[in-house]
């Protein structure tokens, strides 16, 4: 969730430095140059990032913050540098350069990579998360939601945690559809929205792999095409074209079925999600939370 230029919901907060320790750190490690200069990096929700500036492309620092409970987007350091790791020769993740333990959290230090935030042609998307979960890829990452029943469980807890009237009209909008989960599970990014997929000449690069799971590709494609995300990453759910779009250049028949006969599951439990966020301080969740409606009622 975390790059250098984002869609931007709310005003920027002034620029932060890098805890000087850890500055110090990552000089003595050589890591930066001794009069490397941050830039604050904007348009994540969860972590403090900063891109070193230096003459050779400049490189990434996050330092994530602990203390965090997201119901539904995990975030571990550990699994983005083993994801880092494990990706760096497919081209579409940026470099991993170091990681390690800071007393306000876990850092990970990587390239920067180019471009600028997806805003247009789910061509693209699809093939690149098609490829991603085509590969053969051994990363330990933990399950994922599979099937109709794990995502009435998730959403279930993730409404568990709220208060307000709404919780109870989510429920009775709560899905039926049987859906048993599928044995081709895979490497999944978690969290591909718009703000994540950077966009250069060179082509497509997916960053913050925070969240990935050995799961289910239908959920990589469900909150690609969550209306609430690409409202609040994009400024705009995807037209009815770009999502057909999207769906055929995925060019796996057997997946985006199964998509389709799981889509009220991902949307209920969407909606959910932006209801916690709300209660919880991010009223900019409200219209993602009408727009995932919208999709329960209408299908």
């Amino acid at each position: 969730m975390q790059t250098a230029t984002r869609f931007l919901v709310n005003p920027l907060p002034a620029p932060t430095l890098p805890p000087l320790d850890l500055v110090d750190d990552l000089r003595h490690r050589r890591l930066i140059a001794p009069d490397a200069q941050f830039q604050t990096l904007y348009g994540g929700r969860t972590n403090k990032v900063w891109k070193v500036l230096e003459g050779n492309g400049g490189k990434v620092l996050k330092l994530y913050r602990t203390g965090l409970r997201n119901p539904l987007f995990r975030n571990d350091a550990e699994l983005e540098a083993r994801c880092l790791t494990a990706l760096e020769p497919t081209g579409f993740a940026p470099r991993l350069r170091a990681a390690g333990q800071h007393q306000n959290g876990r850092w990970v230090f990587y390239d920067h990579a180019p471009g600028t935030p997806w805003r247009k042609d789910t061509t693209d998307v699809a093939l690149l998360l098609g490829k991603l979960h085509g590969l053969d890829v051994s990363v330990p990452a933990p399950r994922g939601c599979n099937g109709g029943a794990d995502l009435a469980r998730h959403g279930q807890s993730i409404l568990d945690g709220c208060t307000s009237a709404m919780r109870h009209q989510l429920e009775q909008l709560k899905p039926d559809e049987q859906v048993q989960p599928t044995q081709q599970t895979c490497l999944i990014h978690g969290d591909p929205v718009a703000g994540n997929i950077l966009v250069a000449p060179s082509g497509l690069t997916l960053i913050d792999w925070q969240c990935p799971a050995q799961g289910d590709p239908c959920e990589d494609i469900a909150l690609f095409v969550s209306p609430a995300m690409q409202h609040l990453y994009r400024g705009s759910a995807l037209t009815p074209e770009e999502e057909d779009q999207f769906l055929s250049s995925y060019r796996r028949a057997d997946i985006v079925t199964r998509f389709k006969s799981l889509r009220r599951w991902y949307a209920w439990r969407m909606a959910a999600y932006c209801l916690w966020r709300i209660e919880n301080g991010s009223p900019d969740y409200a219209t993602g939370l009408e727009l995932e409606r919208a999709v329960l009622e209408r299908s």
